[in-house]
């Protein structure tokens, strides 16, 4: 497949387009589905960049049709994925409800072109499905490769451990000692780590101290954390960010990194109450919030909408090799930040899609005319990361000629200037078949389909298996093909779901 055009776009261009907007009916809800024939009372609003300085008649029609935008803010969050995998290790189904497609497709490696510098690349891509006229499309964004840990600033971390009685089963607070005892080791000397505990009420166990020389006091601290109470999250996020504020370093990367299963049982419970608390210390000093979640029994959609609206995001460990990979190799190497508020916009083509449906990102859903508007909040992404999108499109039947374009804005993480960057996918440059695609889009193909089946509902991704057997042949036939790790725990996953089924 020839590669798909990238270009940046002029904040002259950013500003012209802007001055397409005016009074636009789509809201958050018409980034989901929408179908492209017209409908009455559907007024203009902001479209995707133009492919020129001339405008030829089917950019007119696109400017005119503007419901054939969806747009929507990054999301780097895994949790809900590797949740999914460890119920279905024990032997259970996930609940439905904490199923999210978009963080099973992010869970795995992408192959897309990198930047050289912060920002973004943009790849699109797809195939044809055996359903009639419907096709994947695939939009990929990708920053730059992670530097080496000596070359990024220097990380001021406030982490807020959970002490409560719930975290006293195995693989909970012992997992979470472990691993920051370990990662203590290999932070770099000019680093600094602060410890919240939180139980009934949140202490503050460690200010923060720079890790040189100090080294001891830290494994200490780490090592003295003892099971109390109840779960008042609340105050521990609270007081972690106090406690952020009060160690803050200028030039360094400030971040509020929670530990928990979120099970919060004690003063606030609802993640709006708790960032209300502490939205002063995020605006002003955009300190970012990175949940790491633990237990059998977790509370999933308080963790995940504490870090989507804390600016953060979000993973979950069940094992010590998982959580070494967070603590140790994931974290450091993450710690700086390469964009912000970023968002993403695709601009379907009238003239040759007649439908299409973002798989996913339910809670990140932007309205369209807010693309451009830098005071709605988007996603934090760092370097090393991959973003990816899957959109099921159903085309005019025979339909030739252009077909997408997807362009994400973000802002510079120190100065805020704005950026984009946009790709285009053609017709003629789909694939015949999701199977003669490349390696990745399978993948990502099959983690969409695996979380469509987990989640039972009726609106299917085109092209999807039969059932749970049909998708573990091939998600069986991937890992053995692409000899990588976390597509085999992929095959695994969904074969101890044929079994569940099968019971």
């Amino acid at each position: 497949m020839e590669p798909y055009r990238t270009r940046k776009l002029l904040l002259a261009l950013t500003a012209a387009s802007g001055l397409l907007l005016t009074a636009c009916s789509g809201g958050a809800d018409s980034s989901g589905g929408s179908r492209a024939a017209d409908r009455d009372g559907y007024s203009s609003g902001l479209t995707a960049p133009t492919h020129g300085d001339e405008l030829s008649e089917q950019e007119d029609h696109r400017r005119e049709n503007p419901r054939h935008l969806s747009t929507f803010a990054l999301d780097v969050d895994t949790a809900s994925y590797d949740y999914a995998r460890r119920a279905l290790a024990d032997g259970r189904f996930p609940d439905p409800s904490t199923v999210r497609p978009e963080e099973f497709v992010n869970s795995f490696r992408q192959d897309y072109e990198r930047p050289d510098g912060d920002g973004f690349s943009v790849t699109v891509d797809g195939a044809r499905t055996d359903d009639e006229d419907w096709s994947l499309v695939r939009v990929g964004l990708a920053t730059r490769s992670a530097e080496r840990t000596g070359e990024r600033p220097p990380a001021a971390l406030t982490f807020v451990i959970d002490v409560s009685g719930s975290m006293a089963e195995p693989g909970r607070l012992d997992l979470a000692q472990e691993s920051l005892a370990v990662m203590t080791d290999r932070l770099r000397d000019d680093d600094s780590v602060a410890l919240v505990a939180f139980s009934d009420e949140a202490e503050t166990v460690l200010p923060m101290t720079r890790l040189d020389g100090n080294r001891d006091e830290v494994h200490d601290a780490i090592a003295e954390l003892e099971i109390q109470n109840s779960t008042n999250l609340g105050a521990g996020v609270e007081t972690g960010y106090e406690q952020a504020v009060e160690g803050l370093r200028e030039g360094a990367t400030n971040r509020v990194v929670l530990v928990s299963d979120a099970l919060a049982n004690t003063g606030d419970t609802d993640a709006d109450a708790i960032l209300e608390r502490i939205s002063g210390e995020r605006r002003e000093h955009g300190i970012t919030l990175f949940g790491v979640g633990v237990g059998s029994d977790y509370g999933d959609a308080l963790m995940e909408n504490l870090a989507d609206k804390g600016d953060g995001h979000t993973v979950y460990v069940s094992d010590p090799d998982e959580a070494r990979k967070v603590f140790c190799e994931q974290l450091p190497r993450h710690i700086d930040l390469t964009a912000r508020d970023a968002k993403a916009q695709v601009a379907f083509d009238p003239e040759t899609v007649e439908e299409f449906r973002l798989i996913g990102y339910d809670n990140r859903r932007v309205a369209d005319e807010d693309f451009r508007d830098d005071r709605v909040d988007g996603g934090e992404v760092g370097p090393g990361h991959t973003v990816t999108a899957l959109y099921a499109v159903r085309t005019e039947p025979g339909a030739e000629g252009h077909l997408a374009t997807a362009t994400v804005r973000w802002l510079d993480p120190d100065t805020r200037d704005p950026h984009e960057e946009s790709g285009d996918l053609e017709t003629d440059a789909l694939h015949d078949s999701p199977r003669s695609a490349p390696k990745r889009f399978q993948v990502t193909a099959v983690a969409a389909y695996f979380a469509d089946a987990l989640r039972r509902g009726d609106d299917h991704i085109p092209g999807a298996p039969a059932g749970f057997k049909e998708l573990a042949d091939r998600a069986r036939t991937l890992a053995d093909s692409t000899e990588d790790g976390a597509v085999e725990d992929l095959a695994k996953a969904v074969e101890q779901a044929a079994r569940g089924r099968d019971r």
